[in-house]
C-alpha cells in the first residue's frame, strides 16, 4: 500500500455507522508498550532507536493482523505526508519530529496503526466508528496478546507496564471517544457538562487530541489515569460517561426541534448554502458549517446528504488533503479555492 492510496479509501472509522453514530464519531483505544532492558526513546541513541524498529518489525510480520499494513519511516516522509497522517488520526504531532528510527504501521482499512519510537516504543492503536469501545479492546487485547508472544514487554508485578509518562504507567490504555456535541454548545450546557467530566478524572481535548481545541463542536473524551485500573474498569467508566453525555445532547437538539425548530433550521440551511456556492473558504469555516450540516443530516432535516460523506468531508478539507489530492504543494489561497471546489463537487452544490 501506498500513502497515496488512503485517499482512495477513507478510514473505517468514518463510515457513519455503529452505536450511537448520529453523536459518537469514533471509538479508539491505545495501548503504551516499551521493550524490556531498553531505553525510552527520548533516552535512546539514533542506533538503539533503528535497531528497535527493526526488532519491532519482525516481530509484526509474523502476526495475521499485520499482513495487510505498511510501514512509514517518519524521517523517509516530506512535511505535506507527516501532516497527511497527523490529519487522519494515525500519527501525532510528536512523532512527526523526524528522527531515523521512527515509524509508523498502518493497516489497509486503517483501523490498526502503530507508531514506533513516539513518546514511548510502541503506541499501538485501533480506531472503530461510533460507540463501539468493547469491539476496539477485544482487538486491541488480541494484537497485544500475539506480541507479548514476540516481544518482553518492561512489566513490574504491583505497577503493570512500565512508560515514558508516568500518567501512563499501570494497564498502560488510554480509551478515548470522538463526540460530535453542537446542541450542547448552541444551548451553553457544555461548559457544565465539561465542568462535570473534568471532576471524574477524564479529560477533553479537541478533534486532534492532546494540545488542540474543539473545532466542529467536536470532543475527545478520555481517561487520564491507568493505574490501579483494569481495562474492562475503564472501557465501563468510559462507557458509562459517554452514555450520560450522549443523552445529554439528545435532550438538547429534541428541546431545539420543539422551542426554536424555525431558527435551527435556518441556521442549517444557511450552512449548506454557503458549501454549496463557495467558490473561497477557509478550512476554519468550513468544518463549523460541516458542523451544522451534519446536525441536520443526523435530525432528518437534511435528507439528501449522509452522514458518511460529511464524515469524511471533515478530513478531506484539511490542508494535507488537499495538495495529496492535487499532487502539489498550495498556497494557502489555493488551498482555500481548491476546498470550495471539493465541497460542491462532494455535496453537489447547485451551481457546479
Amino acid at each position: 500500500m501506498e500513502l497515496d492510496d488512503l485517499l482512495k479509501q477513507p478510514g473505517e472509522w468514518l463510515k457513519g455507522s455503529g452505536p450511537y453514530s448520529n453523536i459518537v464519531m469514533s471509538s479508539r483505544i491505545r495501548l503504551a508498550r516499551n521493550l524490556e532492558k531498553a531505553a525510552f526513546p527520548n533516552r535512546a541513541t539514533r542506533k538503539a532507536l533503528v535497531e528497535i524498529l527493526e526488532t519491532v518489525m519482525a516481530a509484526i510480520r509474523t502476526i495475521d493482523y499485520f499482513k495487510s499494513s505498511t510501514l512509514f519511516k517518519v524521517h523517509e516522509l516530506d512535511n505535506i505526508d507527516k501532516q497527511f497522517l497527523i490529519e487522519r488520526h494515525l500519527m501525532s504531532h510528536e512523532h512527526a519530529n523526524s528522527v531515523e528510527g521512527k515509524g509508523l504501521i498502518v493497516s489497509a482499512e486503517e483501523v490498526l496503526s502503530v507508531m514506533v519510537n513516539e513518546e514511548d516504543h510502541l503506541r499501538i492503536q485501533v480506531l472503530q466508528s461510533g460507540l463501539n469501545l468493547q469491539e476496539t479492546w477485544n482487538i486491541i487485547d488480541t494484537i497485544d496478546s500475539k506480541l507479548s508472544g514476540k516481544l518482553k514487554f518492561a512489566f513490574l508485578p504491583g505497577w503493570g507496564y512500565l512508560t515514558a509518562c508516568p500518567t501512563n504507567t499501570g494497564t498502560a490504555m488510554r480509551g478515548s471517544v470522538m463526540l460530535h456535541l453542537p446542541a450542547l454548545v448552541m444551548t451553553k450546557q457544555i461548559t457544565k457538562v465539561l465542568n462535570a467530566i473534568a471532576k471524574l478524572s477524564f479529560a477533553t481535548r479537541g478533534f486532534y487530541g492532546e494540545g488542540t481545541q474543539s473545532k466542529g463542536n467536536f470532543y475527545q473524551i478520555s481517561n487520564q489515569v491507568s493505574l490501579g485500573h483494569s481495562e474492562e474498569d475503564i472501557i465501563h467508566n468510559i462507557n458509562g460517561l459517554i452514555k450520560q453525555v450522549v443523552d445529554q445532547e439528545e435532550q438538547a437538539r429534541q428541546a431545539l426541534v420543539v422551542q426554536n425548530k424555525a431558527m435551527l433550521e435556518d441556521k442549517i440551511f444557511r450552512s449548506l448554502g454557503v458549501l454549496i456556492n463557495a467558490r473561497i473558504i477557509s478550512s476554519q469555516e468550513t468544518i463549523e458549517l460541516l458542523s451544522m450540516v451534519r446536525l441536520g443530516v443526523d435530525l432528518d432535516i437534511v435528507k439528501d446528504i449522509d452522514r458518511k460523506t460529511i464524515n469524511e468531508l471533515f478530513i478531506m478539507i484539511q490542508p494535507a488533503h488537499l495538495q495529496k489530492l492535487e499532487g502539489k504543494k498550495l498556497s494557502s489561497a489555493a488551498r482555500d479555492t481548491k476546498r470550495a471546489s471539493l465541497i460542491r463537487e462532494r455535496l453537489g452544490g447547485s451551481h457546479v
